[in-house]
C-alpha cells in the first residue's frame, strides 16, 4: 500500500459509489490479490537491480503486484 495505491483508490472508490475505506477493503478481492503489500517488501529485488549481480538485466519488465495482473 503506497501513496500510488491509494491515489489510484481514491478514484475507483468515486467510480464504484463507494467511501474510500470500502474500496480499500474491496479490492484485493476484486483484483485477486490476497493483501496489499507494503514498500518493503520490495527491498531486496530493488537492491538486486541496482546491484552488480543485476548487470546482465537489460530491456527487462519485473513487476511485483501480487498477481494483480494475470500473465503467463
Amino acid at each position: 500500500m503506497t501513496n500510488r495505491r491509494r491515489s489510484y483508490l481514491e478514484h475507483w472508490a468515486s467510480d464504484h459509489g463507494m467511501t474510500v475505506e470500502e474500496a480499500i477493503d474491496a479490492f484485493p478481492e476484486k483484483a485477486g490479490i490476497g493483501r496489499y503489500g507494503r514498500p518493503e517488501e520490495i527491498a531486496g529485488l530493488m537492491a538486486f537491480l541496482v546491484s552488480p549481480a543485476a548487470r546482465w538485466m537489460t530491456g527487462s519488465t519485473l513487476r511485483m503486484d501480487g498477481g494483480e495482473v494475470k500473465s503467463v
